[in-house]
Parts: C-alpha cells; structure tokens; sequence
C-alpha cells in the first residue's frame, strides 16, 4: 500500500476528532458540561473576624451615641442579619452598632441554646457565633478563653493566666495575687467585675509609686484594662485591677469597663478620665502575640 500523504493523515485526524467530538455532545456528559454548576467551585462564605465583633461589644454599649467602633460594623452586621432572621432583633438596629439591644439579641439567642450565666452574657463566643453563621458566614480570628487553671493560687481561664505571666515576665515584679476571676460574692465591693472571667486584682504592698505605674503599663500592654485603685476612690485598699479585653466570658461590670478604658475613661462609677498611663494602641491578647 501507498502510504496517505501528510495531508491526508491530518485530514483522517480531524474527522476522527470531530466524530468524538459529536460523541461527547451527544453523550452523558453534555449534561453536566453544559450545567450552570459545572466546574464552578463551592463559593466561600463571608466571614465574620470575632475580634471585631467582641471589641465592639465591649464598647458600644458604653457609647453616648451610635457611633460605629472602627473595622467591626461589617462584622457585627452579618451578626445582627442572623439574629434579625431569628426574630430576636428588629430589622432596624441591623446597623453595625452592638449596643444595648444587640447585647440583649444576642444573650436570647445564648439562651435559645441552652446557656445560661455567664455563657448568656450577651457576648459572643466561639461556639455561639459559630452556631449563628451556620451555613451563612465563618468565623475568623476566633478568641477562646481556654480551660480554668491557677496562678498564684487564684482561678483564671487559661488566657487570662497567659497574660498575667507575660505581664509579669516585662515588669520584672512577681505578682501577688489579691483576687481572681469567677469568684462571684468574693468581694462586694467589686461590684461583680470578678463574677467572670478575665478580671484580676494585685497587692501592690511594697511596691513604690514608679513600679506600681510600670505594672500598669506592662498589663495595659498585654491586652488588660489595668488601673491602679487607691482607697480615696473607694471602699478598698491599694490595688491594681486589671480586666482581660475581648475575654468572651466577662461579667456585666467587667465587660463595661473595657468599653470605658477604649473610651478614656477610669472604669469606676465616678465615669472620670482614664488615670493609668497611656498605651498606644489599645490592643487585646492576640493583637499583642501578633505584634513584632
């Protein structure tokens, strides 16, 4: 036989490939790849930076106004967006605001799921908002207060016990501790600030003035909102307190006072101006870590 010329071969090639071609479009798989959904990946959902929504949680409240907290209100919508579809937040205060009435929303929802006390604070935890955005968002940035444990013979959750010890690492002062966290009717002039997680008081005996305001610091710049207490501001003695930002299990009171140390305030009742030493910019734990 004569072999086909070159031109021949490439002919009887595309003739074949058009037939299997015709094949394919004829076949099963011209269904799906003619579906809309054909190679088209599962699209990712929105997320919701839990950071952000708990800094505005803690502040808001404590607003005068509706003012929005910096790089949350997208987040606290998609939050509120959720609760308003469940029928526990009018459609109204879907504004990015976590005020009063979304703290309120959202403590319903805690309770919706069965928590109760501190886990019905009406602040967001991991588990809970995870619930929320079930199918709608991902939660990013997520914060765990972590398991109870000790320091210095005191009850705090793992977080707040991490910080306390990175605090005392860069003051060079050994702690001693006066009273820790979820001591609820520990101490009644407290106020229930201790009730929950996060919140700490240190004996400052023996401690001069200059290192009493370096401890301050120290904790300030960890992600507390420390202050020294002197008894002329009320019934207790000399003290620092502190209270962990962004802690998911705070008590009412602790909770307003770190919305008051974001807003230049003292953290009392007297709603005075912040008297502990600045540090600039206000950062929690994990803002901290992530910090050069």
């Amino acid at each position: 036989m004569t072999p086909k010329s070159r031109t021949g071969r490439l002919a009887a090639k595309a003739a074949t490939g058009l037939a299997a071609t015709a094949v394919l479009a004829s076949g099963p798989l011209a269904a799906s790849a003619s579906s809309p959904d054909a190679g088209t990946a599962a699209q990712a959902l929105p997320e919701v930076n839990m950071e952000a929504v708990l800094k505005a949680a803690q502040i808001d409240p404590q607003r005068p106004d509706q003012t929005l907290t910096d790089g949350a209100a997208p987040h606290v919508r998609k939050v509120e967006r959720e609760l308003a579809d469940r029928g526990l937040l009018d459609r109204e205060y879907v504004d990015g605001h976590y005020g009063t009435t979304t703290l309120k929303a959202y403590a319903d929802y805690q309770r919706s799921l069965g928590y109760t006390g501190l886990a019905a604070n009406g602040i967001p935890g991991k588990r809970s908002l995870t619930s929320l955005g079930d199918g709608t968002f991902d939660v990013t940035r997520v914060v765990s207060p972590g398991a109870r444990t000790t320091f210095d013979g005191a009850t705090f959750n793992q977080r707040t016990a991490n910080m306390l010890r990175e605090a005392q690492r860069l003051s060079g002062v050994t702690f001693d501790v006066e009273q820790g966290s979820y001591n609820p009717g520990g101490d009644p002039t407290s106020a229930g600030t201790h009730d929950g997680g996060g919140a700490v008081d240190l004996y400052v005996d023996g401690i001069s003035p200059k290192k009493r305001t370096h401890v301050v610091r120290q904790l300030r710049k960890v992600g507390f909102a420390a202050w020294y207490r002197s008894p002329a501001q009320g019934d207790w003695g000399p003290h620092i307190h502190a209270v962990a930002l962004a802690d998911p299990d705070l008590s009412e009171p602790a909770r307003a006072q770190t919305g008051d140390y974001y807003l230049g305030k003292n953290g009392l009742a007297n709603d005075l101006p912040d008297d502990g030493p600045k540090v600039e910019p206000i950062t929690t734990w994990e803002g901290y870590q992530r910090s050069p």
